[in-house]
């Protein structure tokens, strides 16, 4: 991001032959895009090809991620997090999800599109879980729902699928579990562990699951995992024997000053980059540096003129205020 200088004016960078060959090329890649669908899924695991997966939030960024040709988008309960400014997951609704969800369906056309189920929509009863889940479908456009937990979902997930709902599973670290993990700490780090993740794995393929992401477990246990069943696995701290990578696009853009997993690697640091814009916004207003001439509207001076003689004339008919 460039800030532009105190003169504010418009310049327009040159684009090298290179440059403009890629942004072409990306532009006409995602206008002949297919849509991407659970079978893509599981093609690209057979082919060996990895699958690209992140969050989003709202329209602009799911236009931008699906124009850059990402796989899928997880409209994820993070947002409690990194958009509403909760503590963690739990606190977030079903009406939020829809409507983020809703957001991003409206931008993105050609990636898989999946919903996180948040904390207690699906828990108390199958009826529960089948009903919101068809609700991200009905009502905020997307493909597919994730959920998370092991076996003790087996059942939930296993009615969602039998109503044509596809379902992504979650293993390892699971926030909406926080409290009952003892925080935010990697999972299936003993042995004994490690082969309750594994036959989780294989209950949930059992029960239906198209995926299963995979959060912060050891990297020789993922990919142990990823090849004992035949559905894709997407990691997240979770090393590159995954199927698959997701991360959290405000931990990948920078886009706030707080707590970072080490598993991320930022690309940008776009919260720096806004607090220098905002600073400079505010010394340009107080300077009366902006708006300047080329970001105002102007009459011609011959309205001008005929404005004031008409409110000339309005002044000498309206009574005087005391």
């Amino acid at each position: 991001m460039h800030l532009q200088g105190r003169q504010h004016t418009k310049r327009t960078l040159p684009l090298s032959e290179g440059t403009l060959s890629t942004v072409t090329s990306i532009s006409t890649n995602a206008s002949q895009r297919k849509k991407v669908t659970t079978l893509t899924f599981r093609q690209k695991k057979e082919r060996g090809v990895a699958i690209t997966m992140l969050t989003a939030y709202d329209y602009p960024t799911a236009l931008a991620m699906d124009k850059a040709g990402i796989d899928c988008i997880l409209v994820g309960d993070s947002l409690g997090m990194v958009v509403l400014g909760y503590e963690n997951t739990l606190p977030v609704t079903m009406e939020e999800m829809l409507h983020h969800a809703r957001a991003v369906s409206r931008g993105a056309k050609n990636a898989l599109l999946v919903g996180d189920m948040p904390f207690m929509s699906y828990q108390v009863s199958t009826e529960d879980a089948v009903r919101n889940a068809g609700r991200f479908l009905q009502q905020g456009g997307m493909d597919a729902v994730k959920l998370e937990g092991g076996r003790e979902r087996a059942d939930a997930v296993r009615a969602i699928v039998g109503t044509g709902i596809p379902v992504m599973g979650h293993l390892g670290l699971t926030p909406q579990s926080v409290h009952q993990l003892g925080g935010f700490r990697a999972q299936g780090k003993t042995a004994s562990a490690a082969k309750r993740l594994l036959e989780d794995a294989k209950i949930l393929e059992d029960a239906g699951a198209f995926s299963l992401v995979l959060e912060s477990v050891p990297a020789r246990l993922a990919e142990t995992i990823s090849k004992q069943i035949s559905i894709p696995t997407i990691g997240i701290g979770a090393g590159t024997g995954c199927d698959g990578q997701v991360l959290v696009t405000h931990d990948l853009l920078g886009l706030f000053d707080r707590f970072t997993p080490k598993f991320v690697k930022q690309y940008a640091n776009f919260h720096e980059e806004m607090n220098k814009a905002f600073a400079e916004y505010i010394e340009d207003v107080e300077t009366k540096r902006f708006p300047a001439i080329e970001h105002t509207v102007e009459m011609t001076d011959d309205e001008w003129n005929e404005f004031q003689r008409l409110t000339l004339n309005v002044e000498r008919i309206l009574p005087r205020k005391n």
